[in-house]
């Protein structure tokens, strides 16, 4: 932990307007089934009044921020602008010349930072990242004038990491690192950043933070870009940035149930229903509000349920915000703080199925498996591949099945290492550690949903992912299928393996 950090005043609700009843309600609503929650913070006058975080996820885990990664790019950028490093008017073209095409559309000479910056590129479509991308983004066709249309485009968010590295020669961590993070009491070395090809961060989508890293963010856009009397974003950037830049009502078209995505966009900042109000907003729910006329932050990190735009947790946010306009606290503490504060600190997801036993276990317990068809991944979804062009991990080409009084282990090989993976299947989550990922701490349970077909789920703690494993056996073989819900992901075939005629037992052939 960084010595340095000042920890915020924790106080109650109560003692800055706000009844513990209210949060009471946002909690009620948050876990009716519209989300799953993960962590969530409050603010209000620069103070903590609640915070809580649902078991297995607790305050020091990084979660997956997915595209609001994207205003810490962006505060790079501002920050670089701050210290006179470049404007905001500069020309793509003219940031990478050896990048550029030798005769460039007029569209393309006049993209900007600035139109990057407010998904103004004129794109009509991104590349797909590539070991040369920013060669492909900038040989991507510019089909309308810049700044004048709206496409949502995270390619070019990355393309901002990019941008600040060739102006000072560091990437995003090792620039925010002295100039921001360590200044607000973010705690980057608790960070991890998918890569580009080149090894530039991908300010698309890539960063894992903590909750309360995001609020601190945000505070600072909220405080107008100083913290404790240092300016560290210029007064004018951060204006910008918090209003609007950009219509975006264009989202409408493939997202109609997006209410909140079609008030306009800042620099990679989105504005939203309530007049004033702003948010950064990554995928499946992982916001941070700024409420300026109330003085108030809010930081979620949550699995949206079904709902891409987590459009049912901004609406009840909202109507949380009414419940405080219209029934402000009388600032006395009683019961109901004391309360809130036992339910925020005993707060859990559900527990896993439970259904440890089948008829049809003896006959699996310690078969081998060569898988025949399709690609095998354990907690492998493609993220890292999709959003940084990295490369895929290998396969599993074999695996055995060995089934305990509390728990399936599930030896793989991938031809050439072993790799035992455990699921739970006592009502608990196994921990796994898989070797070679960023994201590589998996909770893992299991459970015989009907005779012959056994799911194992499947959780990357440090992310809004979940995934099931289905295996459906038959005599000398098991069907494989993957439901996922990032939205980031490959498509996955059926897997077949075919059972081996031999047995394995505490590593003997039978």
């Amino acid at each position: 932990m960084d010595m340095r950090r000042k920890e915020f005043e924790r106080i109650t609700p109560e003692q800055v307007g706000i009844c513990s009843e209210d949060i009471e309600w946002l909690l009620d609503q948050l876990e009716s089934g519209i989300t799953e929650p993960h962590g969530l913070m409050i603010m209000r006058h620069g103070k903590i009044c609640a915070e809580g975080w649902w078991n297995p996820f607790a305050p020091g885990i990084r979660h997956g921020q997915q595209s609001h990664s994207k205003t810490y790019a962006a505060t790079a950028v501002g920050i670089a602008y701050t210290e006179g490093l470049l404007k905001l008017d500069e020309r793509l073209i003219d940031i990478f010349p050896e990048e550029a095409p030798e005769n460039p559309s007029e569209n393309l000479k006049l993209l900007t930072i600035h139109d990057v910056l407010c998904m103004g590129c004129g794109m009509d479509e991104m590349p797909e990242p590539t070991e040369n991308w920013i060669h492909d983004f900038l040989h991507t066709p510019v089909n309308h004038k810049p700044g004048t249309t709206y496409m949502y485009n995270s390619v070019g968010s990355s393309i901002l990491g990019a941008i600040v590295r060739k102006k000072t020669g560091l990437g995003l961590h090792e620039y925010l690192k002295p100039r921001l993070y360590d200044k607000v009491g973010i705690l980057s070395d608790n960070h991890r950043w998918m890569k580009m090809p080149d090894g530039m961060e991908v300010g698309g989508g890539g960063l894992f933070a903590t909750t309360e890293d995001n609020l601190r963010l945000m505070k600072l856009y909220a405080d107008g870009g100083v913290w404790d009397n240092e300016r560290i974003l210029a007064e004018d950037y951060v204006k910008r940035a918090t209003s609007l830049q950009n219509e975006s009502a264009t989202e409408a078209k493939g997202n109609p149930e997006a209410r909140d995505n079609f008030g306009g966009y800042g620099y990679q900042i989105w504005m939203c229903q309530p007049k004033g109000v702003y948010r950064a907003d990554g995928a499946m729910g992982q916001f941070t509000i700024v409420v300026p006329d109330l003085d108030m932050l809010i930081a979620i990190t949550e699995n949206a349920a079904g709902a891409h735009w987590a459009q049912a947790t901004l609406d009840v946010m909202w109507e949380f915000l009414e419940r405080i306009r219209k029934n402000p606290a009388s600032g006395e503490t009683g019961v109901a703080a004391a309360a809130l504060k036992k339910r925020m600190s005993h707060l859990a997801l559900p527990n896993p199925n439970y259904q440890p036993f089948s008829p049809y276990m003896e006959q699996v317990n310690g078969s081998s498996y060569e898988v025949e068809k399709g690609n095998f991944y354990l907690a492998g979804n493609g993220v890292e591949h999709v959003m940084g062009g990295a490369p895929l991990p290998a396969a599993i080409k074999s695996f055995t099945l060995h089934f305990t009084c509390d728990a399936v282990c599930i030896s793989t090989n991938d031809g050439k290492e072993n790799f035992d993976f455990l699921a739970a299947m006592d009502g608990s989550r196994k921990q796994n550690l898989i070797p070679g990922r960023l994201i590589g701490q998996v909770l893992a349970n299991a459970w015989w949903e009907q005779e012959k077909v056994l799911v194992v789920e499947m959780r990357k703690i440090e992310t809004c992912g979940k995934e099931k494993l289905i295996f459906t056996f038959e005599e000398n073989q098991v069907t494989i299928k993957s439901e996922d819900n990032m939205l980031f992901k490959l498509e996955t075939p059926t897997i077949i393996a075919k059972k081996n005629k031999r047995k394995i037992k505490h590593g003997k052939i039978l």
